[in-house]
């Protein structure tokens, strides 16, 4: 376990843009000085982004919708739910719905789903008629749910599919960091993961995360994997209390902000403007992104 010493080191290590070993990121994961992990995240997120934070507006909503204007006109990316029995049913949905988004980037979909399809034969062939159609990414890249990550990358890159967002499903804090550390060789492989999300999509219902191993996961995540551009978390799921501590403890980017423009409660309380003054309490600056992980003007 690291001590106060070590802490110290370490702070001149990452300050001076010296990445720490796996090894020393699993020590510090089982430190219970979460206010020294987070301070070293912090550094990290600092030199590759200063203040500035992103985060992006999604419309999201079935695979069978064919469109999403009427009441998130806001949103930069449109994300697919739900299962298409099939390819074909499935590059039918993404060719309707990119007619309805124009420049808005597509995305949807599981690999589990791509897996399924493929049907034994190699996913990119299914992952070029999805990005022919109009899909620019998958939207649940999981890192518990690949059983070769090599492979899969390559598939996607194969496919066009240019920047990967990998998420966790659902494994317990435990097992993340080895997911993590997963991601960082990847990133060091392919040099294609733009964003990771270290908290998990499902929420187990009888053994919920904490807020303290939450936060403590985040930061790990950047220590992980420095060279992975953005560390997201999900603003629909877990909330703006949670995004707002996160983003001190290295994240740089929060994900499914409500593309609505409507505000029944008063301006302040639009998505826009919620969103931006989270951030801002944050002592950082927001700027709003698209889906392809540009600044809008």
């Amino acid at each position: 376990m690291p001590s106060a010493t070590t802490f110290d080191r370490y702070h001149e290590r990452v300050g001076a843009g010296e990445s720490l070993s796996p090894d020393e990121v699993r020590d510090l994961a089982v430190a219970p000085d979460i206010l020294s992990i987070g301070m070293l995240a912090d550094v990290v997120r600092r030199q590759r982004h200063g203040a500035r934070t992103t985060f992006l507006r999604v419309a999201e909503g079935p695979f069978d919708r064919t469109s999403f204007d009427g009441d998130q006109p806001a949103a930069r990316e449109v994300r697919l739910t739900g299962s298409p029995p099939d390819i074909a049913a499935a590059v039918s949905a993404v060719e309707s719905v990119k007619a309805a988004a124009g420049d808005r980037l597509v995305s949807g979909f599981s690999w589990s789903d791509v897996e399924r399809w493929s049907s034994g034969e190699r996913p990119v062939q299914v992952l070029k008629q999805l990005r022919a159609a109009g899909l620019e990414a998958i939207a649940d890249l999981p890192l518990d749910g690949l059983t070769d990550p090599d492979a899969a990358v390559e598939s996607l890159l194969g496919a066009g599919f240019l920047q990967l967002r990998l998420a966790i499903s659902k494994s317990p804090a435990a097992e993340r960091l080895d997911l993590l550390l997963r991601a960082r060789d990847l990133q060091a492989r392919h040099g294609c993961i733009q964003s990771v999300n270290p908290l998990p999509n499902v929420l187990a219902t009888f053994r919920p995360t904490t807020g303290y191993e939450d936060v403590k996961m985040v930061a790990l995540a950047r220590l992980a994997a420095p060279a992975v551009p953005s560390i997201q978390v999900d603003w629909r799921r877990y909330g703006p209390k949670l995004a707002q501590v996160a983003l001190t403890f290295g994240a740089d980017d929060i994900d499914g902000v409500s593309g609505s423009d409507a505000a029944p409660e008063g301006r302040r309380r639009a998505p826009l403007e919620e969103i931006r003054r989270n951030i801002q309490a944050a002592g950082l600056i927001p700027v709003e992104r698209d889906g392809r992980f540009a600044a809008l003007s």
